[in-house]
């Protein structure tokens, strides 16, 4: 590997952020980016020039050769595409959720090991400041053995427009729970050490968005909310709920809270925004403690860059296609288990 990871985008609606990462990181060389939209291509010229501008991501992988490549597309192309990367010879840092379904996420794990390249999955809430702390007090042992976690994310009115893929399951994979909870139980699971899950037994509610689609007469077979609870091999126990559409106070409801024998870690946002605080405690010798994270010690490098330094280092990413797979499990055995109206096992 040359001193410099050259990298290359395939998609610029999330991928913006992706190709802006790697315009940031000094081991990084954005060679070329990938879409349909000419206007969104065209504010990457500058960086890429016209030569490096795509609307086939197979001929840019067969032309430029990348050493790494952002997926980010609608849910439905996550596998086929980052398959075609990883043929043509790239490491590749896919978007979340890894693919619509588990069979499509173990055929990427597959691909990967065989072209013996690098699979990175965004599961962006790993890349907070506060995670990361938190995270570090979980592994020095902060909260003992873990045995429970709750988390939520839960929007006001927060659908995406009605009619575009994000609505349809057979293009997104569902609703809410697969969009914003993926992050959400993944940042429990983490945080809990990644236990590995057992049986899931889920609920999906479709009193807002169906109706209000109807009525507009656009396509819309999602979940607005999910709910429910997860059963580990260890004996630990999360619960969960997650929506687009809640009668509650705050525009964005966002909170994940571990428990453990000795102490707790709470990851949460501040307000009704993505600003977010970490928390912790514990009772020592009588004394009931509790704080809060203040700051991270150094910077906490971006999804991006890690990947980057995963690359030029032959090192695990921070996520990886196994711990996609293990949140493709739950979300898969989530709906089946809302689908059946009982407990499964994943």
């Amino acid at each position: 590997m040359s001193s410099v990871v050259r990298c290359a985008v395939i998609g610029l609606g999330m991928g913006s952020g992706h190709a802006k990462g790697y315009l940031e990181c000094p081991d990084a060389k954005l060679v070329a980016v990938c879409d349909l939209d000419p206007k969104r291509l065209d504010k990457f010229k500058e960086h890429v020039g016209a030569d490096g501008c795509y609307n086939d991501h197979k001929k840019m992988l067969r032309e430029l050769e990348p050493d790494l490549v952002s997926v980010a597309l609608p849910n439905f192309l996550h596998a086929p595409v980052s398959i075609d990367a990883l043929r043509a010879g790239a490491h590749v840092l896919c978007e979340k959720p890894m693919a619509l379904n588990v069979k499509a996420a173990q055929q990427m794990i597959k691909e990967a090991e065989k072209a013996r390249r690098k699979l990175g999955i965004n599961l962006s809430y790993r890349f907070t400041g506060p995670a990361r702390a938190l995270k570090d007090l979980s592994d020095e042992g902060f909260l003992g053995k873990p045995y429970h976690a709750s988390t939520r994310w839960t929007r006001r009115d927060g659908f995406p427009g009605f009619g575009s893929w994000f609505g349809q399951k057979k293009l997104s994979g569902g609703g809410p729970l697969i969009d914003l909870g993926v992050h959400r139980i993944d940042l429990a699971m983490w945080l809990m050490g990644s236990p590995e899950p057992e049986t899931v037994s889920g609920s999906a509610h479709y009193q807002i968005g169906v109706p209000r689609a109807k009525a507009t007469g656009k396509t819309f077979d999602v979940e607005d909310l999910a709910a429910g609870f997860i059963r580990f091999k260890n004996g630990a126990s999360l619960v969960f709920e997650i929506s687009w559409g809640n009668h509650q106070a705050q525009r964005e409801k966002m909170g994940t809270e571990v428990i453990g024998t000795k102490g707790a870690l709470v990851h949460r946002n501040e307000g009704e925004g993505y600003d977010f605080v970490g928390e912790y405690f514990r009772d020592l010798k009588g004394h009931k403690f509790n704080g809060r994270v203040h700051s991270a010690i150094g910077s906490i490098a971006s999804a991006y860059t890690e990947m980057v330094r995963a690359v030029k280092h032959n090192t695990k990413p921070l996520a990886d296609g196994h711990d996609g797979l293990r949140i493709q499990r739950v979300l898969d055995g989530i709906y089946k288990s809302a689908k059946l109206g009982r407990e499964v096992k994943v």
